[in-house]
């Protein structure tokens, strides 16, 4: 390998899947009677238009995305119905994510499955753990083999003792990212309120409520950002609402009877719908740099019909001091951005907005309608947006483009560095930094230009250690390995004699 070469990290195998490869999981989840449920999630959470090995991106497990919705809940308790594999893996990242209470799991053998008493297990579960005194809600997610198995979670009572039972299936065979799997469990909340609003009165959300109309925030934001957007709907008349997903639940009714909703990260395809079927308007993009921040200032005013006095009012309020900041804190490079949170594109027009060269944008999330602003605001401005991008594709483009930074995921970050390129992990180290108004207008230049000043150090650091450690010579080593390309044929005749074996012996 060359001392610029970036190497292949291998993705997903093509089959894709936990337990015995995709298209199994789907046709036994159809043969058990989740044909349905399979087909809602394929139209809620689509794939590449053209199939390949990696027409679902390379992520964690998705059902990590519902377990951290409801760990992150006030009185909500959350049980696990899966593997135990797959069981330790989701609390383990969900603890390593700062995680301060238990998870519950129902465990089963190929018996409790087969037999239907894996069902009740869970049905006993729920009716120990629900405590109203404890929980306001108890949440049930079906991992890939019980929802493959057809385990039936809609036939759990809706409420016990008056906490709300909400089961859902996230399998990795039909939600493809674990940012998308946050909007089933955002969803299936806000199903169930919107019900209890429609049957009567309910719960006010704490805190004070000054009669002003409200937007409501769609998707997982920095703490700072739902307060900089107050600021700049003020103007209007309008104040912040909740910011879906929620922290508690009566939050969810406050979040359901905003006038208007932003869809901040534009994935949460079935929550929009949820917020649709209560009547309210959906706003796409966000109030990310000057261009962003007065489009999106307009979209409201549009949506709910404010005067345009007032609006022009926002407006001049509200942009001068985000091109101050944005000329006060320049960022000069030319970067890649790639990631599986949802905001790739926001960020990648504040990075623009900011000076930088952006040749590319990569997300693990599909294409919709509310991320429609964003991509025409940057390929107008000649920038190439991958969306289901993979892990190949992400690294591709920091090959073609050479950039000064490469921000992505953990591979794509190992991948630059191996390189000599500098790089930053964007779930902690851009998506923990506020991203709009006037907050977010400064926040990104301070990191990214340290980082593009870090090529120095990448390369006196490859200059010193030349090819050691890399490929077959990696570790400590009394003596320099002598390769044996030999032996690695070998065992490829002989893994291909096995497999061919195993292959006849099916057929039988």
């Amino acid at each position: 390998m060359g001392a610029h070469d970036l190497p292949l990290i291998p993705g997903a195998p093509a089959d894709g899947g936990c337990h015995g490869g995709q298209e199994r999981l789907v046709a036994q989840a159809t043969a058990a009677g989740q044909g349905e449920l399979l087909q809602q999630l394929r139209r809620d959470y689509p794939l590449r238009e053209t199939a390949g090995p990696h027409d679902q991106p390379q992520s964690m497990c998705p059902a990590f995305g519902s377990l951290r919705v409801g760990l992150r809940m006030r009185r909500v308790h959350t049980i696990l119905s899966g593997s135990a594999c797959c069981v330790y893996g989701l609390t383990f990242t969900s603890h390593f994510y700062g995680a301060r209470r238990s998870v519950g799991y129902v465990p089963f053998n190929s018996e409790t499955l087969v037999t239907g008493k894996l069902f009740e297990d869970i049905r006993d579960a729920v009716t120990e753990q629900a405590d109203p005194a404890k929980y306001d809600a108890i949440v049930i997610i079906n991992l890939c083999v019980p929802t493959a198995s057809g385990v039936p979670l809609q036939l759990l009572p809706k409420s016990i003792d008056g906490v709300r039972i909400i089961g859902i299936d996230v399998p990795g065979f039909g939600v493809p990212t674990h940012a998308e799997a946050k909007d089933v469990l955002a969803a299936a909340l806000l199903r169930h309120a919107r019900a209890e609003a429609q049957a009567g009165p309910v719960a006010r959300p704490r805190g004070p409520q000054d009669g002003r109309p409200t937007v409501t925030l769609l998707g997982e934001m920095f703490p700072a950002d739902p307060m900089i957007v107050g600021g700049l709907l003020d103007p209007m008349g309008l104040a912040v609402g909740p910011t879906v997903p929620t922290r508690e639940w009566r939050e969810l009714y406050g979040a359901l009877a905003g006038s208007a909703v932003a869809a901040i990260h534009p994935f949460y395809t079935a929550s929009i719908r949820e917020f649709q079927a209560a009547g309210r308007p959906i706003v796409a993009s966000a109030p990310v740099g000057a261009d962003g921040t007065e489009a999106w200032l307009r979209a409201i005013g549009s949506a709910l019909d404010i005067e345009p006095a007032r609006v022009e009012a926002a407006v001049a309020k509200a942009l001068p001091p985000i091109r101050a900041a944005l000329a006060k804190s320049p960022v000069r490079g030319r970067i890649t951005v790639s990631g599986y949170e949802g905001s790739e594109l926001l960020v990648a027009r504040l990075l623009i907005e900011s000076g930088a060269e952006v040749p590319y944008v990569g997300t693990a999330c599909p294409a919709t309608p509310w991320s429609a602003p964003d991509l025409a605001w940057l390929q107008a401005r000649g920038v190439e947006v991958q969306y289901r991008a993979s892990l190949e594709q992400d690294i591709g483009a920091v090959r073609r483009f050479r950039p000064d930074l490469a921000i992505g995921t953990t591979p794509v970050v190992q991948a630059a560095k191996q390189a000599c390129i500098p790089s930053l992990y964007f779930t902690n180290l851009v998506s923990a930094r506020p991203l709009l108004g006037v907050a977010g207008a400064a926040s990104l230049a301070q990191v990214v230009n340290a980082a593009i000043a870090n090529k120095p150090r990448f390369e006196a650091m490859e200059a010193f250690f030349g090819d050691a450690g890399q490929g077959d010579k990696a570790g400590v080593w009394q003596e320099v390995p002598v390769l044996r390309p030999e032996f690695r044929e070998d065992t490829k005749r002989q893994a291909a004699k096995l497999l061919k074996k195993r292959k006849a012996e099916e057929m039988i």
